[in-house]
């Protein structure tokens, strides 16, 4: 029998010498969890989790504001790779807590799953589980502080790796209330602790349009010349001496900035819109605010002639980019309102079909906004909200809301239903055209457009797919490529731009369907991603304006109608060399100016080189043969610089060898940051008004080098 389980372990690849019994589970105390799966906390250990541990902490100090108790918020990028977020809340209590014997800001600061938000009435409303993000935040901290201002008194601890260093201490007096939190990001944690700034404000000023009435400040202090101890409240900070942490307006000198809107989420929608045309032309921004059942719904919309639209939604002033039920409510009370005005006023008649939901969203920009007591996410990072009740509180207040809102503006309403009904005639003139496309690909039994060089390869994941631009670099690429596979798709001319069309225009184009056919997932109600053909497909156009506009006009194409290409990680842009640079039979490639000077010093250098080992070893009596090859090395001494201006001027031997080869290839993976501030980029240059493109032009055309006009 023992030999039948010995046998056994060894057909199961088992050794039977590593035990497993009640010594071998280990039981993880304290923050240690956190430390050994942080990405399950805070996301990821990139940049989007190194960015999180502000959110977590801001949360707190919102909210305080929310349940009615800190008016200001001020966080401030520290020298040392520190950041400090301090409020005048109330602060977290310090007393001894009755079930941990402990300080109940060591409590909170230490303990997962400790806060006001469990029960009580501390906080009716807040962002996810309060005592979590703050100690999540410790524990993936090399170095924390926490300064309370509670009751006249200034208390401090100060924590390493989540593990408090000494008792909460009273170390003074103070006049002000609040809570100052400063940490350090643990380097064994996020390998890279470069804070963005810009990332920073665009989510600090969505938070205080979210609280309406709140301040918050944001100073970038990083080339402050102050160690990094100096900033609390005990210490001389910034040439001045704080004994509490009494917010501070921001010195002169400083980069900072300041948000405060009291219009709230109207307000929201207004930088939404921005420089949009409003549909119906100077109409009142739709708003609703009000309680149901201990859950708060706000929401604000206006319509845009824009074809794109912008949809914002906040569970607790979190974010939530997945949506969830509250969005879901919003779209059915949206649609459901709409369809029912249509119909009572004539303007969809009998035998006509409903609105659809992308019929009454087209150009729409809204922001739905709850706040509840107990949320339900999918998650820490909080992407998707999922309380039932969420999506029955929206759907009511918000067709109760609509309903008065239409009866009270007719004529906006007539406009509104115009834009849906025209929306819906283009939907359906889309569908046709898109059934053509693909019936087109059907009958002629699946065939490929006929400009398609496609490759060997029937593996979607080894297959490249490269959109070349023009038929010259396209027969360059497809004598230089690798068939076995690398596909290839030249296109002639620019495509038509996507954020001015329709997409049953958009299908009209012989390039664009040339494309949807090779992709192979077909587009909009039909696109499916498992059907793609290849999962590379290189954007290859010159280094020139044109081929920037022509690699410009296709990244909308695919940010507006096959984003999870982008989200999927398979648009790709080829980076081919500027220059080529030779000398003799030596020739080198750059891929930028910089790179093209050094390798032009380079080759000058070992010139030099060359002829003082020349000049050294002639006779001393040869003046005049060292004369001569003194004037013949200084007509070979310059190097051939060859500017590149498009991917036709490069041989097949060359494209393959600079842009096509896998071993020596650059490429730039396209990725979304911000898929909000995406679109309004992708609104600003590709859209049909002037003013925000040319203002955009006015403030960065100086930073624009070599600029070919």
């Amino acid at each position: 029998m023992a030999k039948a389980n010995e046998n056994n372990n060894k057909i199961n690849g088992n050794n039977a010498s590593v035990s497993y019994e009640a010594k071998d589970i280990y039981v993880l105390e304290g923050l240690e969890p956190v430390r050994k799966r942080p990405g399950m906390y805070i996301g990821s250990t990139g940049v989007e989790g190194l960015h999180h541990l502000i959110w977590e902490v801001v949360d707190n100090s919102l909210d305080e504001a929310m349940a009615g108790f800190c008016t200001e918020v001020e966080i401030s990028l520290l020298p040392g790779n520190r950041v400090r977020v301090r409020d005048n809340g109330r602060g977290i209590p310090v007393d001894i807590h009755k079930q941990t014997k402990r300080s109940a800001l060591e409590t909170v600061m230490c303990t997962l799953h400790a806060g006001g938000k469990f029960g009580g009435e501390s906080y009716k409303v807040s962002g996810g589980l309060h005592g979590v993000g703050v100690s999540v935040v410790n524990a993936l901290s090399v170095w924390m502080r926490a300064e309370v201002c509670r009751d006249g008194f200034l208390y401090v601890q100060e924590y390493k790796k989540g593990k408090p260093q000494f008792l909460v201490k009273k170390i003074g007096k103070c006049a002000n209330r609040g809570t100052t939190q400063i940490f350090e990001p643990d380097p064994e944690i996020f390998k890279e602790i470069k804070f963005n700034w810009d990332a920073i404000l665009t989510h600090l000023r969505q938070q205080a349009y979210l609280t309406r009435g709140i301040k918050i400040i944001i100073k970038d202090l990083r080339n402050v010349n102050a160690k990094p101890e100096e900033f609390c409240a005990t210490c001389k900070v910034e040439k001045k001496t704080a004994k509490s942490p009494e917010l501070e307006t921001p010195d002169a000198g400083e980069r900072s900035h300041s948000f405060y809107f009291e219009g709230g989420l109207v307000s929201y929608v207004k930088f939404l819109v921005d420089d949009r045309d409003v549909a119906p032309k100077h109409s009142n921004i739709f708003y609703v605010n009000r309680e149901i059942e201990g859950l708060q719904v706000e929401a604000a919309f206006q319509y845009t002639e824009d074809i794109q639209g912008a949809e914002l939604s906040f569970a607790n002033n979190i974010h939530t980019p997945e949506g969830g039920m509250h969005i879901t409510g919003f779209r059915s009370a949206l649609t459901r309102g709409l369809n029912d005005y249509g119909r009572k006023g004539t303007f969809l008649k009998n035998g006509d079909d409903n609105l659809s939901g992308d019929d009454v969203r087209e150009g729409l920009v809204s922001i739905v906004s709850v706040k509840l007591r107990e949320p339900q996410f999918e998650g820490q990072t909080k992407a998707k909200l999922g309380n039932p009740e969420a999506r029955t509180a929206v759907d009511m207040v918000v067709a109760e809301a609509l309903e008065e809102y239409l009866e009270k503006s007719p004529n906006d309403a007539r406009e509104i239903l115009g834009k849906c009904i025209l929306a819906a005639k283009a939907r359906q003139a889309a569908k046709a055209a898109r059934e053509t496309v693909l019936r087109k690909g059907l009958l002629e039994g699946l065939a490929l457009p006929g400009k398609l060089a496609d490759c060997s390869s029937r593996e979607p994941e080894k297959s490249e797919l490269y959109i070349v631009e023009g038929d010259s670099a396209g027969g360059s690429a497809k004598q230089g490529r690798d068939r076995q596979f690398q596909a290839i798709l030249p296109l002639r001319g620019k495509i038509l731009n996507i954020e001015k069309a329709r997409l049953d225009r958009a299908l009209t184009s012989k390039e664009v369907k040339a494309l949807i056919i090779a992709l192979g997932t077909a587009i909009a109600d039909d696109f499916d991603i498992s059907k793609l053909r290849y999962h590379r497909i290189v954007i290859m156009t010159d280094a020139d304006v044109d081929g920037a506009h022509i690699r410009t006009l296709l990244l909308t194409l695919f940010f507006r109608y096959f984003k999870e290409l982008i989200d999927a990680g398979h648009i790709y842009i080829a980076q081919p060399p500027l220059y080529r640079i030779s000398k003799g039979r030596e020739a080198h490639f750059a891929y930028s100016d910089v790179e093209k000077d050094s390798i032009v010093s380079v080759l000058k250098k070992a010139k030099e080189e060359k002829m003082k080992v020349k000049k050294y070893g002639k006779e001393i009596g040869a003046e005049k043969e060292e004369t001569k090859e003194a004037e013949k090395t200084e007509k070979v001494a310059g190097v051939n610089i060859q500017r590149y201006k498009g991917l036709g001027e490069m041989n097949p031997e060359q494209l393959w060898e600079t842009t096509m080869n896998p071993a020596n290839r650059v490429m730039k993976k396209v990725t979304i940051a911000d898929a909000d501030a995406a679109d309004k980029m992708f609104n600003t240059l590709m859209g049909d008004e002037v003013l925000p493109r040319k203002r955009f032009i006015q403030m960065h055309a100086k930073n624009v080098k070599n600029l070919d006009i």
